[in-house]
């Protein structure tokens, strides 16, 4: 067994190196010691979980509760602990704070408090050791690894000057664990049990997969939205905008957008664009249970989404070929030029001299009509004297671009260049 591993290391080398790179696992700090609560929730629901589905028999309605609750806990945390309490991006009637703050506490993911000064710390200190995820660290880091060790790493600044004096926030902070186990475990087990008698159902599937699914949804707004998608408003950061997060993330997905816009309470700044936390947000605003919904003004966004836009054109045009400039390009006077035109097809469009040669044989009007009017000025008749060319006829004719006209017409300024000039430029034009 040995020498097999040892013959097939050579293998398995690329494997492993890819699978190390892409979730950064060279990449996490000195490891101190392991964060025991988390760990254990994070192993303990998902195992939960895994045997309920192979040994629990499946309830439809349990399974109803699931999503049901799945939904509710999600919400919680992206119209509550994010949009709400994080980024102050409306303000919540006491009805709906109480009901965000129950429906987060039933996702398991630790208080408001400690959920938004993390988070806070995320924004200003993006992609740097005070950024509690990182994503610079890798996926694994910044999906879960930074909630499983302990490290040096502490969060950067942040103000939660608001968060503190809330006394709602500080109730729940100070009884998180009770409100967390009875809304995440008690009740969902308990809706099934006494509704229609499924009470392990209710506690594999309504409480344990929905809380497995719903935390490894919301790390992705950590971890995948770091890595999936592309810069449509500023690419200096890691965050990214893609359809795929803002499934997995109930709309959190468009991470670029919300990064340069965090007090928005929009993360899809586009209609047509997947975002149900900001439907939930903007139904709650319809109906008086949220107010002063804010929206960066659409003028800046659109500056933001032009600036990589014009980056995105200017990487295009230094990947493209273009034609000589005419700085570089030698002159000729009308004798030199006739003198060329016997050798190859040369002719004269708009003062430029361009070497047709290669393109005889290709050109739509046929060979002879290059050739039989080489050292000619075809300018009229490219112009439409003969046939009105193309924008791409125009750019394909410049990238043929061999010398200029002197004067930029026949026998104008010959006798002003010196002869040893002509014999010079002469040279160049055949090289």
């Amino acid at each position: 067994m040995t020498g097999y591993l040892t013959a097939s290391a050579p293998i398995l080398s690329p494997f492993m190196h890819l699978f190390t790179s892409l979730f950064g696992f060279e990449k996490i700090p000195p490891i101190r010691g392991i964060q025991w609560f988390n760990l254990s929730v994070l192993v303990f629901t998902p195992a939960l979980a895994a045997y309920g589905i192979c040994y629990v028999p499946i309830n439809s309605k349990t399974m109803v509760c699931a999503v049901t609750l799945y939904v509710n806990s999600m919400i919680g945390i992206t119209a509550g602990y994010h949009r709400l309490w994080s980024h102050r991006a409306y303000k919540a009637t006491l009805a709906l704070q109480c009901f965000l703050l129950l429906s987060g506490s039933c996702a398991v993911q630790g208080s408001v408090y400690w959920w938004a000064r993390r988070h806070r710390s995320h924004h200003r200190h993006t992609d740097t050791d005070e950024d509690p995820y990182n994503a610079k660290r890798g996926l694994f880091w910044s999906h879960i690894g930074w909630m499983i060790f302990h490290t040096d790493l502490r969060p950067g600044s942040a103000d939660i000057s608001d968060l503190r004096n809330d006394e709602l926030i500080q109730w729940q902070h100070r009884w998180y664990f009770a409100i967390a186990f009875t809304t995440g475990f008690v009740l969902p087990t308990m809706l099934t049990g006494f509704l229609w008698d499924d009470w392990l159902g209710g506690l594999c599937f309504a409480a344990a997969l929905r809380m497995t699914v719903c935390h490894h949804c919301v790390f992705c707004i950590n971890s995948v939205a770091h890595y999936l998608g592309d810069t449509p408003y500023d690419d200096r950061l890691s965050p990214k905008d893609h359809l795929l997060s803002a499934i997995l993330t109930m709309g959190e997905g468009y991470h670029n957008f919300h990064h340069q816009f965090p007090m928005d309470y929009r993360n899809a700044f586009r209609w047509y664009q997947y975002d149900p936390t900001k439907w939930f947000i903007t139904a709650c605003n319809v109906i008086g249970l949220a107010s002063h919904l804010r929206t960066f003004p659409g003028n800046e966004i659109q500056k933001g989404s032009l600036t990589m836009e014009l980056k995105r054109l200017k990487r295009l045009q230094d990947a493209l070929e273009w034609p000589v400039p005419p700085e570089d390009l030698p002159i000729l006077t009308w004798s030199a030029f006739q003198e060329e035109a016997a050798k190859r097809t040369l002719i004269l469009v708009s003062g430029f001299i361009h070497d047709v040669t290669t393109f005889n044989a290709e050109h739509p009007g046929g060979v002879e009509l290059l050739r039989r009017n080489s050292g000619k000025d075809m300018t009229a008749a490219f112009f439409g004297g003969i046939y009105q060319h193309s924008n791409a006829a125009h750019n394909f004719l410049a990238m043929l671009r061999v010398g200029i006209l002197a004067g930029g017409v026949e026998l104008l300024g010959e006798q002003h260049i010196p002869p040893s000039q002509q014999l010079h430029i002469t040279s160049n034009l055949r090289a």
